[in-house]
């Protein structure tokens, strides 16, 4: 008898779907954050959300480039979601521009030095390193 019922089961079951937990088709609608900033509901309102971006934003042009990185952090799901928070992203993405922008300069200027150093400058390497500034103020004699 149970045989008889199992072998009905698998038919009736197999042709039933599982429902779909997903009732919204769009996935990127669906996505979207409801907080501007990385700590959810603790963090900031839209409104508050807004000025800081912008100051971090300013701040930066203020040879403070790392509140850009800041900037991009702290308002991640803004620079993730690219329909999200339209009034915040424009400062968002210009502070990730930024920050890109500098670290790269930074990181060749650093190279440069670092792998060219007195075969790439020749006789004016000495004038621009500081690890000779000590001897060539004279302040080693005295030690």
């Amino acid at each position: 008898m149970e045989a008889s019922q199992s072998s009905s089961n698998p038919s009736s079951s197999a042709a039933t779907p599982a429902p779909n937990p997903n009732r919204n088709s769009n996935s990127i609608l669906s996505s979207a954050p409801v907080w501007p900033t990385i700590d959810g509901p603790l963090g900031l309102t839209e409104e508050e959300s807004l000025s800081y971006a912008r100051r971090f934003y300013g701040f930066g042009y203020a040879l403070l480039p790392w509140l850009w990185a800041v900037n991009c952090f702290y308002f991640w799901p803004v620079l993730r979601h690219s329909r999200s928070f339209p009034v915040i992203r424009p400062y968002v993405m210009k502070s990730a521009v930024g920050f890109s922008v500098f670290t790269s300069l930074l990181c060749s200027w650093a190279l440069t030095f670092a792998i060219g150093g007195e075969q790439l400058f020749g006789p004016v390497w000495d004038k621009l390193v500081m690890y000779n500034l000590a001897d060539r103020l004279g302040l080693t004699g005295w030690i």
